[in-house]
């Protein structure tokens, strides 16, 4: 590897370190501070649920800003944006805010996030691909993995620590700072390369026009359409999973005050991404097809939710959740690598972005649903529900695999190179 390429990716892993630090100082707790500022489980997952809302809506305005004002403005807005409203949030715990405020609030955090979305990864790749990079993207991904995996275990303990010394509020003060000393490092080391923004149009063309390239470059492109199909399902599932572990690891323990233990299921959990950061370029290499991998790994997640659900000792749901957190972190870095493979440099953003903002649509209907579950039925059996669903990807992810993209078999980033993509319709056959 050259020496401009290494220094592209410690960038990179600069970035996702301290992006993943700064929101895993509330991971663990997150749920809990919802609760303890007396919201039912209902409003807590609908106040995430309204975040994830934020994401959709924003999605496609915040990718105008990657793709023409650059990649770096994109990513310094979203570490001001969510440094404020993190301040925010902590001020509503506080004053005991009605649910009104919080949902208001949620979907400006949701605006912060689609700052991020999209743009650091296409950042990754354009520059990588500027100055000469020919290896797996399976193994730049890997690294950022186990790099934001051990920010994750970082955080996390942190923040149940913290919370468990002092309040549930303390770590999302901590996260405000952390974001601002994010803000100062990117505005010194990033720079937009392998690319050039496109300034020539006004926001509202810009936005129609990226409406119309994620439907040509996403939607058309029917082994891309079908991996942003599933989307919905995998995500908005495993987003409520993540929150919902925190409590029910708490009610299967037997004490709902010790706040370590949950910051516990987000530690495991990043140790979990760990491995699997570790282990996906590995794991890559056993199989011909990048889509049996991403099959597989949802197929895991399916059984771990159930298992879950169904599980009554806290010991074992210690187990599930490695297992549970293992393929997922697998299953990362390969299907990054699968959609970065089929979209054209210049519209890398905005697909990504759109990829996302299908993930997010999932979250918004799913989170309040499954939260109404457990407050009906309880945690265990909103996990098995879950479970049920992220079922429905599974049609998705064959559909997208029977198109036999070049992308599905390539194992460098010049084997589908990114930058010249078939056109949309038109799938290459392996």
């Amino acid at each position: 590897m050259n020496p401009a390429a290494r220094r592209v990716q410690r960038i990179y892993l600069v970035l996702m370190l301290g992006n993943t630090l700064a929101a895993s100082l509330i991971w663990g707790i997150n749920t809990l501070f919802l609760l303890d500022a007396g919201l039912t489980n209902f409003e807590a997952f609908a106040a995430n649920a309204f975040f994830t809302a934020g994401m959709v809506l924003f999605e496609v305005p915040t990718g105008v800003v990657a793709d023409t004002v650059g990649r770096k403005a994109s990513y310094l807005l979203g570490t001001v944006t969510l440094a404020v409203t993190t301040a925010l949030y902590w001020m509503l715990w506080v004053w005991h805010a009605p649910f009104v405020w919080w949902a208001i609030v949620s979907v400006l955090l949701g605006l912060g996030f689609t700052f991020f979305s999209g743009a650091v990864e296409a950042w990754l790749v354009d520059a990588l691909t500027s100055v000469g990079f020919t290896g797996s993207l399976e193994a730049v991904f890997g690294r950022g993995l186990v790099v934001t995996g051990i920010a994750m275990f970082t955080g996390s303990v942190l923040g149940g620590v913290i919370a468990q010394a002092t309040n549930l509020g303390v770590p999302f003060v901590l996260r405000a700072a952390v974001l601002v000393v994010m803000f100062v490092i990117a505005a010194l080391v990033m720079k937009d390369l392998g690319f050039t923004p496109d300034r020539s149009q006004g926001p509202i063309q810009a936005t129609r026009t990226v409406l119309r390239e994620s439907v040509e470059y996403g939607l058309k492109k029917r082994s891309v359409r079908y991996m942003i199909l599933a989307a919905p399902f995998a995500s908005g599932v495993g987003i409520y999973a993540f929150y919902a572990l925190q409590p029910y690891l708490l009610e299967l323990y037997g004490d709902t005050t010790a706040y370590g233990i949950a910051g516990l299921a987000a530690a495991i959990l990043s140790l979990a991404q760990v491995a699997g950061g570790v282990l996906a370029p590995r794991v890559r290499t056993l199989f011909r097809k990048r889509t049996t991998v991403v099959i597989s790994a949802s197929v895991g997640s399916v059984l771990a939710l159930i298992a879950l659900g169904l599980n009554s000792m806290f010991w074992l749901a210690l187990v599930l959740l490695v297992a549970w957190g293992f393929v997922f972190a697998v299953v990362g870095p390969v299907r990054q690598a699968y959609l970065n493979g089929m979209i054209p440099s210049k519209q890398r953003a905005t697909v990504l972005s759109f990829d996302s903002l299908f993930g997010s649509a999932g979250g918004v209907v799913i989170q309040p649903a499954l939260g109404r579950a457990a407050d009906l039925w309880g945690y265990g059996t909103s996990l098995v529900i879950g479970g049920v669903i992220e079922l429905a990807a599974l049609p998705f992810l064959f559909a997208s695999r029977a198109q036999h993209d070049p992308s599905d078999t390539a194992v460098a980033l010049t084997d589908a190179d990114p930058g010249v993509a078939p056109e949309p319709g038109a799938d290459a056959s392996a």
